[in-house]
Protein backbone atom coordinates (compact mmCIF):
# COMPACT_ATOMS: atom_id res chain seq x y z
CA UNK A 1 0.00 0.00 0.00
CA UNK A 2 1.31 3.70 -0.90
CA UNK A 3 1.55 6.04 1.90
CA UNK A 4 0.76 9.94 0.56
CA UNK A 5 1.62 13.10 1.83
CA UNK A 6 -1.05 16.04 0.40
CA UNK A 7 1.50 18.62 0.75
CA UNK A 8 -1.56 21.33 0.28
CA UNK A 9 -2.75 19.70 3.99
CA UNK A 10 0.07 18.31 4.99
CA UNK A 11 -1.78 15.27 5.92
CA UNK A 12 0.15 11.59 5.49
CA UNK A 13 -2.60 8.76 4.01
CA UNK A 14 -2.70 5.55 2.82
CA UNK A 15 -3.67 5.29 -1.10
CA UNK A 16 -7.08 4.67 -0.40
CA UNK A 17 -7.82 8.12 0.92
CA UNK A 18 -6.37 9.50 -2.71
CA UNK A 19 -7.16 9.41 -6.10
CA UNK A 20 -4.71 8.46 -8.82
CA UNK A 21 -5.29 10.96 -12.04
CA UNK A 22 -2.41 9.68 -14.20
CA UNK A 23 0.70 10.93 -15.68
CA UNK A 24 2.15 14.26 -14.62
CA UNK A 25 3.25 17.35 -16.52
CA UNK A 26 1.42 16.72 -19.84
CA UNK A 27 -0.33 18.96 -21.75
CA UNK A 28 -4.61 17.89 -21.25
CA UNK A 29 -6.15 18.49 -24.68
CA UNK A 30 -9.87 19.87 -24.44
CA UNK A 31 -12.51 20.08 -26.77
CA UNK A 32 -10.88 22.78 -28.80
CA UNK A 33 -7.94 20.47 -30.14
CA UNK A 34 -7.73 18.51 -33.02
CA UNK A 35 -8.63 14.69 -33.01
CA UNK A 36 -5.23 13.75 -33.44
CA UNK A 37 -3.90 16.01 -30.35
CA UNK A 38 -6.53 14.42 -28.62
CA UNK A 39 -5.75 11.08 -29.26
CA UNK A 40 -2.51 11.63 -28.20
CA UNK A 41 -3.45 12.82 -24.80
CA UNK A 42 -6.18 9.76 -24.45
CA UNK A 43 -3.90 6.79 -26.05
CA UNK A 44 -0.01 8.35 -25.88
CA UNK A 45 1.40 8.23 -22.26
CA UNK A 46 5.11 6.86 -20.84
CA UNK A 47 4.10 4.05 -18.71
CA UNK A 48 7.90 3.38 -17.49
CA UNK A 49 9.83 0.75 -15.14
CA UNK A 50 11.06 3.30 -12.52
CA UNK A 51 10.65 6.65 -11.76
CA UNK A 52 7.24 8.13 -12.46
CA UNK A 53 5.54 11.69 -12.11
CA UNK A 54 1.80 10.90 -11.18
CA UNK A 55 -1.05 13.55 -10.26
CA UNK A 56 -2.89 12.24 -7.85
CA UNK A 57 -6.58 13.88 -5.63
CA UNK A 58 -7.01 14.48 -2.02
CA UNK A 59 -10.19 13.09 -2.14
CA UNK A 60 -11.09 12.35 1.40
CA UNK A 61 -9.44 15.23 2.48
CA UNK A 62 -9.07 18.90 1.10
CA UNK A 63 -9.94 17.94 -2.46
CA UNK A 64 -7.06 19.53 -4.29
CA UNK A 65 -4.74 17.92 -7.03
CA UNK A 66 -0.90 17.32 -6.43
CA UNK A 67 1.92 15.70 -7.95
CA UNK A 68 3.74 12.69 -6.31
CA UNK A 69 7.49 11.09 -7.54
CA UNK A 70 7.39 7.30 -6.62
CA UNK A 71 9.02 4.20 -8.38
CA UNK A 72 6.62 2.33 -10.08
CA UNK A 73 8.76 -1.12 -10.23
CA UNK A 74 8.87 -0.93 -5.82
CA UNK A 75 6.09 1.36 -4.97
CA UNK A 76 8.87 3.92 -3.04
CA UNK A 77 7.26 7.31 -3.06
CA UNK A 78 9.84 9.95 -3.09
CA UNK A 79 8.01 13.03 -2.57
CA UNK A 80 4.96 15.09 -3.44
CA UNK A 81 4.68 18.56 -4.77
CA UNK A 82 2.05 21.01 -5.38
CA UNK A 83 0.34 20.88 -8.97
CA UNK A 84 0.29 24.84 -9.32
CA UNK A 85 4.86 24.30 -9.48
CA UNK A 86 6.03 23.33 -13.33
CA UNK A 87 8.33 20.49 -11.77
CA UNK A 88 9.58 18.67 -8.78
CA UNK A 89 11.17 20.32 -6.21
CA UNK A 90 15.40 19.82 -5.87
CA UNK A 91 14.68 18.20 -2.72
CA UNK A 92 12.38 15.21 -4.72
CA UNK A 93 15.11 15.12 -7.17
CA UNK A 94 17.75 14.67 -4.48
CA UNK A 95 15.70 11.82 -2.81
CA UNK A 96 15.15 10.48 -6.55
CA UNK A 97 19.48 10.74 -6.84
CA UNK A 98 20.05 9.03 -3.64
CA UNK A 99 17.89 6.21 -3.72
CA UNK A 100 18.76 5.93 -7.92
CA UNK A 101 22.39 6.83 -8.88
CA UNK A 102 21.47 6.72 -12.59
CA UNK A 103 18.61 8.43 -12.21
CA UNK A 104 18.45 11.48 -15.60
CA UNK A 105 17.45 15.24 -13.52
CA UNK A 106 16.91 15.87 -17.52
CA UNK A 107 14.28 13.29 -17.21
CA UNK A 108 12.27 15.51 -15.00
CA UNK A 109 12.83 18.35 -16.97
CA UNK A 110 11.61 16.54 -20.31
CA UNK A 111 8.31 15.72 -18.19
CA UNK A 112 7.25 18.71 -19.11
CA UNK A 113 8.41 18.52 -22.65
CA UNK A 114 8.08 15.04 -23.46
CA UNK A 115 4.50 14.97 -23.37
CA UNK A 116 4.75 17.73 -26.13
CA UNK A 117 7.22 15.61 -28.21
CA UNK A 118 4.68 12.64 -27.42
CA UNK A 119 2.08 14.08 -28.74
CA UNK A 120 3.68 15.74 -31.66
CA UNK A 121 4.93 12.33 -32.92
CA UNK A 122 1.76 10.97 -32.13
CA UNK A 123 -0.32 13.64 -33.97
CA UNK A 124 1.99 13.00 -36.91
CA UNK A 125 1.05 8.84 -36.33
CA UNK A 126 -2.31 9.73 -35.99
CA UNK A 127 -2.26 12.16 -38.94
CA UNK A 128 -0.76 9.14 -41.25
CA UNK A 129 -2.99 6.93 -39.79
CA UNK A 130 -5.96 8.75 -40.75
CA UNK A 131 -4.64 9.96 -44.44
CA UNK A 132 -3.97 6.29 -44.57
CA UNK A 133 -7.58 4.92 -43.57
CA UNK A 134 -9.05 7.61 -45.84
CA UNK A 135 -6.76 6.45 -49.04
CA UNK A 136 -8.04 2.58 -48.30
CA UNK A 137 -11.30 4.32 -47.29
CA UNK A 138 -11.21 5.71 -51.18
CA UNK A 139 -9.99 2.47 -53.18
CA UNK A 140 -12.60 0.27 -51.31
CA UNK A 141 -15.58 2.60 -52.77
CA UNK A 142 -14.15 2.03 -56.58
Amino acid sequence: MLRLTCPICDVDGEETEFHPGGEAHITREGPGSSDADFAAYLFYRKNPKGVHFERWRHAFGCGKWFHVARCTATLEVFGSYRADTSGPTEAILDAIRARRPGFDAGLAANAKTGAATASTSASTSASTSASTFAASSEEGAR
